[in-house]
């Protein structure tokens, strides 16, 4: 663990000195050398996983596609919302935004009197062994993702932005983050006030996001590839995701037919155990296309609903759902 944490530090410091620093002081912005420095980890988290996307996940696309390629459009797209989240773009807002209030919020509650809690205290020795800690709050993230993606389907108005992510009907490695920037304000905010609440360390924390980002990029995949019965149970698949999106499958929240099945199925973001414990999984070996039913269903009035196929399109009519005007 330290060798890696040093390899990348020492690579977070040549990319700063020779490419953000000299950046940030062009335009006159040295007061935020610190908040660039931070930066910068996430754009080498970014590219790293970036290259693995391209260097192995794509190759493998084509090895085994789960479906032939028809809509090249919808990848690019959904190759903006990659570029925009993984180099730093998204992250760099909310560290004007989102994460100063929560520090703000944080630190009024210690003045208050709310002790320090880090969440490896709670085993001792723990705090001795870097994986084993990295592990604790890893399955700890996971469950609160869980949780989130299960309200994400859940709460009406929550799926009227989330619906942006499974209109997708050109599933690829490029789809993880194709997400309304509304819908990521909401998910990061939580994400960031539980790493908080538990005390993860930030090299932790960087590590579990990037972990987790690119194990979802894989579970987007178009690729035919599943673990077998034992692996399918250890960490989520490709195919056990795709059942999640498939059309049909009933992941929206107002679906016409009352089971288990269409309340939605295979929420989990990395470890198949949550869907397994609360009655969620659904391991049946098929690649259905995937979608939202209305896609291809029609309405009383014969009408398909338009999620929208460029970026501000798809972001601008899933402002329209909240509002009840689409």
């Amino acid at each position: 663990m330290d060798w890696l944490v040093q390899m990348f530090g020492e690579a977070q410091q040549r990319l700063f000195e020779g490419v953000v620093q000299p950046f940030l002081f062009h335009f006159g912005m040295a007061n935020l050398l610190e908040d660039g420095y931070t930066a910068t980890g996430w754009l080498l988290v970014g590219l790293l996983q970036i290259a693995v996307m391209v260097a192995v996940i794509v190759p493998l696309q084509r090895w085994r596609p789960a479906e032939p390629v028809v809509d090249r459009q919808a990848i690019r797209v959904d190759i903006l919302y990659t570029l925009i989240h993984r180099l730093g773009l998204f992250r760099l807002a909310l560290f004007f935004t989102i994460d100063p209030l929560w520090d703000s919020l944080m630190g009024q509650l210690h003045v208050w009197g709310l002790p320090g809690f880090h969440l490896d205290d709670i085993w001792p020795g723990v705090t001795d062994n870097a994986w084993v800690s990295l592990l604790m709050y890893l399955v700890v993230f996971d469950l609160v993702e869980y949780w989130i993606h299960r309200g994400q389907h859940g709460f009406t108005w929550w799926w009227k932005l989330h619906a942006v992510h499974h209109s997708q009907r050109q599933m690829t490695v490029w789809s993880d983050n194709r997400n309304h920037l509304l819908d990521d304000v909401i998910h990061d905010a939580i994400i960031v006030l539980v790493a908080q609440l538990i005390g993860v360390a930030p090299g932790q924390f960087v590590a579990i996001v990037a972990l987790t980002q690119l194990s979802e990029s894989f579970q987007h995949a178009n690729v035919r590839i599943w673990f077998g019965q034992l692996g399918e149970r250890l960490w989520i698949s490709p195919r056990f995701h795709r059942r999640h999106h498939a059309i049909g499958i009933g992941h929206e929240p107002m679906a016409p037919v009352r089971n288990k099945k269409v309340h939605g199925n295979n929420f989990g973001v990395l470890l198949p155990w949550w869907d397994m414990l609360f009655g969620t999984a659904n391991f049946d070996l098929r690649y259905d296309p995937t979608g939202i039913r209305d896609q291809v269903q029609a309405n009383a009035k014969g009408q398909l609903r338009d999620y929208g196929r460029g970026f501000w399109a798809q972001q601008w009519l899933a402002v329209l759902r909240l509002m009840g005007r689409a």
